[in-house]
């Protein structure tokens, strides 16, 4: 999930090297992603009224649900 999450956001941001995505596993079956990118590139990510960041969300909770995982997509 990681890298699928460094892919999108590398393909939407004007500087694809100042992307980074962090992974914090939780024992319980969580796995939370935290995305980091340049101030300048935060709208391109979120979105107009979220609906990029929605949708990144909405794939990753059908990829999480494969593998019997919760999982939860911070922007920083």
């Amino acid at each position: 999930m990681q890298d699928f999450v460094e892919y999108l956001a590398k393909s939407l941001v004007s500087d694809p090297d100042s992307v980074e995505v962090k992974v914090d596993e939780d024992p319980g079956r969580h796995v939370r992603l935290e995305l980091y990118v340049d101030a300048d590139d935060t709208g391109r990510i979120i979105g107009k009224q979220g609906r990029v960041a929605n949708s990144i969300r909405t794939l990753l909770r059908s990829m999480a649900a494969r593998d019997g995982v919760r999982v939860t997509l911070n922007i920083q």
